[in-house]
Parts: structure tokens; C-alpha cells; sequence
């Protein structure tokens, strides 16, 4: 994104968030307007959390300091809470309407009125408990088993047990006492190798933080290891830094790179599309195929952040491509423009003979809450069509 472009995103993005806040103060004043301490404490508490994230961001984009830590927690969680809060507020301005217009008894109903402190605070008490709701449903994801049958032949005998995670965002809001919680159930199933589609690591935490992510990362135990590519926030974080961190851990980042497993199956890792930001050129999947010398005569993978131009993978001949990236849509209602915007915004597709799994995410971007989706963990259970003599390229 270019700075003219990020400059005109982030203008309009203060409106729309002044506009939705001004119209929640709006309402909020108006309910509390007889209520002396009660107006004060709302005034104290509303321009807190609505000045939280920015403030928390600001502070973090110029030194590491905890108070930031505090200040973008409460604020992405006061995000999702906003969202609610303005849908069920206008929700009620709506129907207040509508029953003045067609002269409905619910007119003189004195939950309608904006002056009505009791339907006030029993809106952002619902709005609480959504955000509540949505942060458990977050916090466990499910587990997403998928059965695939890849017209391929591989040495006798061979069966693969993967698992497929992204979109943890390790960093300020996604600790790593979350990630031991995801390393715990991942080693459970007991996989033959791991994949990790991406967005991974996120923002800048403290270093004690850094290390600790390290350490659960290095705890996943797969037989024949753990392969990444990178997602566009492992660009945004610090490129360099956050690929450090999966290096470090043992992960395998193919960067437009493709390696052979366990001489049976190749796998492809692409440079995600934010690249760009850095100049960095993001290779056609054939290309990289060609460099590489992939024989499309063994099971291909590919590990694909974006699930954007999928018929790309279905053209070169790939078996199994995996992405992350939409996380669903995370949020209602934005899961529902989310299915209007990729092709595939999660679950399963096969275009040709190529099976795509395009994955909901095991983490949270922003608010740690999902009310449009689920957090999942994917087993994927790999069969093949075929055998071989004995393994190497035949």
C-alpha cells in the first residue's frame, strides 16, 4: 500500500470511527442526561475505551512500554464491543421510528426513548455479553476434520496425518499463553508434519514475550516437521524479525521456495502478496515449480496465505493448496461481505483435481472475539491413489 493510499485509509477510517463513537456518546448522554454521577462515570469510562487502541498503538509505534500492552487490549476488545453497541442502538432508533410513522402502540412504550437510562445500559449489557460469548468461542478453537484422496502415487504404504494452523497473530492481544494452549492440542493428534499458512507472528511484544513464543514453537512435535509461509501481518510486524522467530523454532519458511518431504511429497511455500511493500517481486507458482524442479508426477502442496486467483494452483497442476488469511469473516455482520470477497472465504473447494482448504484461522486479528465464525484447528488425513516401488523419483 502506498503512503498516499495509507494516508487516505486511515482518514477515513478516524471518520467512521468518530462517526460511530459520536453516535454512541450521542445516545449515551441522552440516557444518563438526569443522572448526574452516572453521565460522569459513562463520559469517564466512554473516553477511555474509545481512546485505548489509538493511544496503545501510538505509544507502541515508538517504544515497548507495557501501559501500550494495557491501552490496545482494551481497545481491540472496546472494537468488538462498538460494533454491537452501535448495531443494537440503532437497532432500537429504527424501531422507534417505525412505530411513530405507522402509529403503533410500542410508540409511547418508554423503553423507546432516548432518554430511557434502563434500555440504555440493558443494550450495552447485551453488547457485553455478545463480545463475552465471542471471546470464549474464540479462545477454543474446534477441530476441523478433512479427508483427502490425492490421485497421486507415493512409496507403498504411505498415509500422511498433517495439521494446518494460521492466523494465530502472536503478539500484544495473542500471547503466548495462548499459543501453549494451541501446542498442547496440536501435539495430541499426533501429526505426521505441521503447516502454517501465515500470519503468525504479528506485532512487537516485550522480549521476554519473543522468547517465550519461541519456546511453545519449538514444543510442536511433528515427525516430519513444520513448513510456513508467510502472511501479509508477518510483513507489517517486521518481516525480518518475525520470520526470526519461526526460524528459530525449527519452522521451515518457504519464501516462492518448494522442498520434497520425506522423498514422497513436494511441498511449495509462496511470498505473500505484501511483498510488494518491501519490493520484493512474488514468483508465478509455475516458475517456482520450474526453479525447483518439482515432478508434478508426486503429491504437490502448496501453502498459499491469500486464497485470492485459485485457478492459478488448479493450472499448474497442484494437489492441495492451503490458505488462511479471511478468518471467516471473524465479526457479524462482516462475514457476510467476507463471502462477497474471495471466491472461497473458508472451508473446502476442488477445482479440476486440485483440493483447496482455505482455513477459518486458530487465532484473532484486533478484537479477541469471533461472533461471524469459529477458531478451528484443521486435521487433514491424506490418502493416495496409488503406490510406488520403494521411495525416490521414478
Amino acid at each position: 500500500m502506498r503512503s498516499s493510499e495509507l494516508i487516505i485509509f486511515l482518514i477515513i477510517t478516524l471518520i467512521l470511527y468518530g462517526v460511530i463513537n459520536g453516535y454512541i456518546l450521542w445516545r449515551g448522554l441522552q440516557a444518563v442526561s438526569s443522572l448526574n454521577l452516572a453521565r460522569l462515570i459513562f463520559i469517564i469510562i466512554f473516553v477511555f475505551l474509545v481512546l485505548a487502541f489509538p493511544a496503545g498503538r501510538i505509544i507502541n509505534g515508538q517504544f515497548r512500554h507495557h501501559l501500550s500492552e494495557v491501552l490496545i487490549s482494551f481497545g481491540a476488545v472496546y472494537l468488538a464491543l462498538m460494533i454491537y453497541l452501535v448495531m443494537f442502538l440503532f437497532l432500537k432508533d429504527l424501531v422507534r421510528w417505525g412505530a411513530k410513522i405507522f402509529k403503533m402502540p410500542l410508540a409511547g412504550f418508554g423503553w423507546l426513548s432516548v432518554k430511557s437510562p434502563g434500555s440504555f445500559f440493558a443494550i450495552a449489557g447485551l453488547a457485553v455479553l455478545v463480545v463475552f460469548l465471542g471471546h470464549l468461542n474464540a479462545i477454543n478453537p474446534r477441530l476441523k476434520i478433512l479427508e483427502i484422496g490425492i490421485n497421486k502415487k507415493v512409496p507403498a504404504g504411505t498415509e500422511l496425518k498433517a495439521v494446518l494452523i494460521s492466523d494465530i497473530h502472536l503478539g500484544i492481544i495473542n500471547r503466548s499463553n495462548r499459543l501453549e494452549s494451541l501446542v498442547s492440542r496440536v501435539n495430541q493428534l499426533q501429526p505426521d508434519l505441521v503447516f502454517l499458512a501465515g500470519d503468525i507472528v504479528d506485532e512487537a511484544v516485550s522480549l521476554e514475550e519473543e522468547e517465550k513464543m519461541v519456546f511453545w514453537l519449538k514444543k510442536i512435535d511433528s515427525r516430519l516437521g513444520l513448513y510456513a509461509c508467510p502472511g501479509n501481518h508477518e510483513y507489517y510486524g517486521g518481516f525480518d524479525k518475525n520470520i526470526s522467530y519461526l526460524e528459530r523454532a525449527g519452522v521451515t519458511v518457504l519464501l516462492d521456495r518448494a522442498v520434497k518431504v520425506d522423498d514422497c511429497f513436494f511441498v511449495i511455500g509462496r511470498r505473500d502478496r505484501a511483498a510488494a511493500s518491501l519490493g520484493e517481486k512474488r514468483l508465478p507458482l509455475k516458475e517456482i515449480m520450474v526453479k525447483d524442479n518439482v515432478d508434478e508426477s508426486w503429491p504437490v502442496v502448496v501453502l498459499d496465505h491469500q486464497p485470492l486467483h485459485l485457478d492459478e494452483a488448479a493450472e499448474a497442476g497442484v494437489d492441495l493448496q492451503l490458505s488462511g488469511h479471511t478468518h471467516a469473516g471473524q465479526l457479524f455482520p462482516l462475514n457476510l461481505i467476507n463471502k462477497f470477497v474471495y471466491e472461497k472465504n473458508w472451508g473446502y473447494l476442488k477445482k479440476g483435481d486440485t483440493h483447496i482448504y482455505v482455513t477459518s484461522g486458530s487465532g484473532t486479528w484486533g478484537p479477541p472475539v469471533r461472533t461471524g465464525s469459529r477458531s478451528e484447528i484443521v486435521l487433514l488425513r491424506l490418502s493416495f491413489s496409488g503406490e510406488r516401488e520403494g521411495g525416490g523419483d521414478k
